[in-house]
């Protein structure tokens, strides 16, 4: 199933001189995944410190574009200068998790997005990224299936808060874009769940 997540290797081409440039100066994975979270929590603060103002949801897009950056890295420092620890993944599971919810959950605070359908996408984020993780346990590989991973999820709320944030009049077009997300992010843990049966069977 087709995902932005297959991008990936060509934006990781585009970071890689930076990568050897952070590993020169020996800042580690860790560091980078730690990095990502603490920006995700502080965005995630501001925009919630002041959710009637629409102009702070231009601060979403830019945040979600730096924080992939900083995932392709903290990945390209673990698999290619050798930093690959068992902390290591453990936080950056973890730390995805966490940097969605503090990011998006600020969202259902603001009047032009339904709370319950923000929320349960968040819920199902969740159980999205878990059940990529699953598929370990059951003889297979780390899941990115999509059509509603971490890459995808992004593009779509980075869209529609700078869609809003640039003035675009809220309606009724935000529920239903939402609503499709919340439908795809289902999708996306059965066709993750599938994968991984199939490949575990192998």
């Amino acid at each position: 199933m087709a995902s932005i997540y297959q991008l990936k290797p060509a934006f990781q081409n585009v970071l890689r001189p930076l990568t050897h440039a952070l590993a020169a100066a020996h800042v580690t994975a860790n560091h980078v995944t730690l990095t990502a979270l603490a920006l995700s929590c502080i965005v995630g603060g501001v925009m919630a410190s002041h959710p009637d103002q629409t102009s702070r949801l231009l601060l979403l897009p830019g945040t979600l574009f730096i924080r992939m950056a900083l995932n392709a890295i903290d990945g390209m420092l673990a698999r290619e200068h050798n930093m690959k620890t068992r902390l290591g993944a453990v936080l950056n599971e973890l730390g995805d998790v966490v940097s969605d919810t503090a990011l998006y959950l600020p969202l259902a605070l603001v009047p032009a997005f339904n709370q319950w359908l923000v929320v349960s996408i968040i819920i199902l984020a969740v159980m999205v990224e878990m059940t990529g993780v699953v598929a370990i346990q059951v003889g297979g590989s780390r899941n990115y299936a999509g059509p509603m991973g971490k890459s995808d999820r992004a593009f779509a709320f980075g869209l529609i808060a700078l869609l809003l944030g640039l003035g675009v009049t809220e309606g009724t077009w935000v529920t239903a874009a939402l609503s499709i997300m919340l439908l795809l992010s289902l999708f996306t843990i059965y066709n993750r769940a599938s994968l991984a049966l199939r490949e575990g069977a192998h």
